[in-house]
């Protein structure tokens, strides 16, 4: 399996997304440039990440920018065709900006940035992503300003109705309540997919919890996931 990282003006987690696909997961990466469109040496069965940042500033709103790379309509078609796609934290925020997940992340409900451990879980196997969690609780960091998902009540309900929520924000036992929705997400939802269980989005960093020397390697259970 081979992981395409894309770059974007702005990105700041790249380079960690690369090295914890590459030297703690053992995987073939593929670096990519915003400004390219080629995606020829992928097959669906490989993955394209969109990592972590401030993509293009951050300007107008997040990911909005991006969303109009060159990269991005090559990668809305490899997704349109069954390949995966994780978006992390600013990545979650273009794929919503692209349409390949519903709702939007909008800013903190304290209106500050946030960057701390926190606990989230599955309660969804359906999914690559989440299949070999079973509800156990994990320890990801967060490190986002705008990482607040929303969307309308309909559309809530279809995601849970259709098993499109990825994680929920919780404690370290795995209870779901408010004094651990350090954003105020809808829900405590902290990712999704699509209908296709093909495109993932999550606020967490699990590209941060893949190594022994930083005493977290919670994140190796999502990646395995995908990675079969």
């Amino acid at each position: 399996m081979k992981f395409g990282v894309v770059t974007f003006p702005g990105s700041n987690c790249d380079h960690d997304m690369i090295d914890a696909l590459r030297h703690d997961m053992g995987q073939e990466v593929i670096e990519l440039w915003h400004k390219d469109k080629d995606l020829s040496a992928f097959t669906t069965t490989d993955c394209i990440v969109l990592p972590g940042g401030f993509s293009y500033g951050d300007y107008l709103r997040c990911g909005a920018i991006a969303r109009f790379s060159p990269m991005m309509q090559s990668v809305i078609d490899f997704a349109n065709k069954g390949g995966r796609v994780l978006g992390v934290c600013n990545g979650f925020q273009i794929l919503c900006e692209a349409g390949l997940l519903p709702g939007v992340l909008l800013q903190n409900q304290r209106q500050q940035f946030i960057c701390r451990n926190i606990h989230l879980k599955s309660e969804n196997t359906a999914t690559p992503v989440t299949r070999f969690l079973a509800g156990t609780p994990l320890k990801i960091p967060i490190a986002h300003g705008e990482g607040r998902y929303y969307a309308d009540e309909a559309t809530l309900d279809s995601l849970f109705a259709n098993n499109q929520v990825l994680f929920r924000y919780c404690d370290e036992f795995g209870n779901i309540h408010e004094d651990h929705n350090y954003n105020g997400a809808a829900r405590n939802i902290a990712g999704i997919t699509n209908k296709d269980k093909n495109v993932f989005g999550m606020m967490p960093h699990p590209e941060r919890a893949t190594n022994r020397e930083l005493l977290n390697t919670d994140g190796q259970l999502i990646f395995q996931g995908l990675i079969g």
